[in-house]
């Protein structure tokens, strides 16, 4: 039987955002879903398709096309929990859905923010917008890498999501698996290894160097500190895009992004810094 408890990741460490809107309603999905034959990797798809079909209304350049990319990628986003919350629901885990799902949000990321810095580049003349969008890119992909650090670690510590791990390095035992599998793994590490590397330094650097068992226990389930990288996922993120594009308002959404989501990003850092790691101590 569906239960929708079931297919949650955990409400600690999971976006405010998801835990009271989009899982709520991608959970409408997955219950009509639940007894198809329709798979989470076959959901994952389609919510990839459904965000480069945003960049697609983005590079319109008209306010209707761009309320509808906004909506666009709110629909993506809704997606991309079904997929997951479906999986956990039918127990269907598997690696290649973990790089598939990865994969496919570079994937719109990399179309969105294009179409979005050229459109803006193309009405205004200015270059700025290229590179505000190029660094917005960068930024969305190193944050969400730093909220899926700490929720991925703290899942572990759970004994749950433990499918994926914290970071993908290539093992023996890869090497010996499906080889489309290993092929996508790679992608996965070529895409994302270096972000996962940098989000170990910046925690080992923020911990300082602490790695008994005791202080990491407390170290990841801390819940300020997760509550803090949670408006750093994915549903916050574009939560925010879709906000701007309903009103037209893609370049205050480049400012956002660069200014106000890495200044939390900053804070949550600083956080464990400063703060948690005298009270962990």
């Amino acid at each position: 039987m569906y239960n929708y408890r079931n297919s949650l990741k955990s409400s600690v460490s999971d976006e405010l955002i998801n835990t009271y809107l989009l899982r709520p309603l991608a959970g409408l999905i997955v219950w009509g879903l639940y007894y198809t034959p329709i798979t989470p990797n076959q959901v994952t798809i389609a919510s990839t398709l459904v965000g480069v079909l945003a960049a697609v209304f983005y590079l319109e350049g008209n306010a209707q096309a761009t309320a509808i990319a906004g909506l666009c990628i709110t629909l993506k986003d809704i997606l991309d929990s079904a997929d997951g919350q479906l999986a956990r629901a039918k127990q269907q885990y598997s690696r290649i859905g973990r790089f598939i799902d990865s994969i496919g949000d570079f994937v719109v990321d990399v179309a969105v923010f294009g179409a979005i810095g050229w459109v803006l580049y193309a009405s205004s003349g200015d270059v700025r917008m290229l590179v505000l969008a190029l660094v917005g890119l960068a930024g969305i992909s190193l944050r969400v890498s730093y909220h899926v650090f700490y929720q991925a670690s703290f899942l572990h510590l759970e004994r749950k999501y433990e499918n994926n791990r914290v970071t993908e390095e290539v093992r023996e035992e890869d090497k010996t698996g499906e080889l489309i599998v290993l092929r996508l793994q790679k992608i996965f590490q070529f895409i994302y290894g270096w972000q996962d590397r940098l989000m170990l330094a910046v925690d080992m650097w923020c911990r300082g160097g602490r790695n008994d068992e005791q202080f990491l226990t407390r170290w990841y389930a801390d819940a300020t500190g997760l509550r803090i990288s949670g408006l750093l996922g994915f549903g916050t993120e574009l939560f925010l895009l879709m906000v701007c594009s309903v009103l037209n308002r893609l370049e205050l959404y480049l400012y956002l992004n660069v200014i106000l989501m890495n200044g939390i990003w900053v804070a949550g850092i600083l956080y464990r810094k400063t703060v948690l790691k005298r009270k962990v101590y």
